[in-house]
């Protein structure tokens, strides 16, 4: 129970660090994971769920929000878990980001990205993968001088997949 409690505590702690960081809504000051303990004390189980706080009220986001706000909380929960739980897993993979936000966001989604990336850089197993077709978005990371090259999917005339390693301008 302490550990489970100290792991939500650290959790929840990062996650209000980058919603903070990352959100540029006024609506929601920031997001938290709540679990219930569910059955007696020899099955304990719990039941989890996300609330938004604004004001130091608390209500359940189910329901409540836009579908970028999902997308982003989506994002730092996943960001606060492998914190938390995959300390010695270097590998960070994003498949569409950006779908859903609002371009304030998109701005401030990469933003922190660039802040992750440069905290994590000298670290030998850090790897990031991004799955995008937001070229805006990859141009925001590639002007941020954090990353070098990239892989660019596409099809020839044959329809057959091209790769190729392509540099930031």
């Amino acid at each position: 129970m302490k550990y489970h409690s100290l792991k939500m505590e650290e959790v929840n702690d990062t996650m209000r660090h980058l919603w903070n960081k990352t959100y540029q809504g006024t609506d929601i000051d920031g997001i938290k994971i709540r679990s219930d303990v569910e059955g007696g004390a020899s099955k304990r189980s719990y039941n989890y769920r996300v609330v938004m706080t604004k004001d130091q009220v608390e209500m359940d986001m189910r329901g409540r929000c836009s579908a970028g706000q999902k997308m982003l909380a989506s994002i730092i929960i996943r960001l606060a878990l492998s914190d938390s739980f995959g300390q010695n897993c270097g590998i960070l993979a994003l498949d569409e980001p950006t779908n859903a936000l609002d371009v304030e966001n998109i701005d401030a989604l990469a933003e922190s990205l660039v802040d992750i990336i440069n905290e994590r850089k000298n670290h030998s197993n850090f790897q990031l993968i991004i799955i995008t077709h937001d070229e805006n978005f990859l141009r925001k990371l590639g002007q941020s001088d954090v990353m070098e090259y990239y892989w660019r999917v596409s099809r020839d005339s044959r329809q057959k997949s091209v790769i190729e390693r392509q540099r930031f301008r």
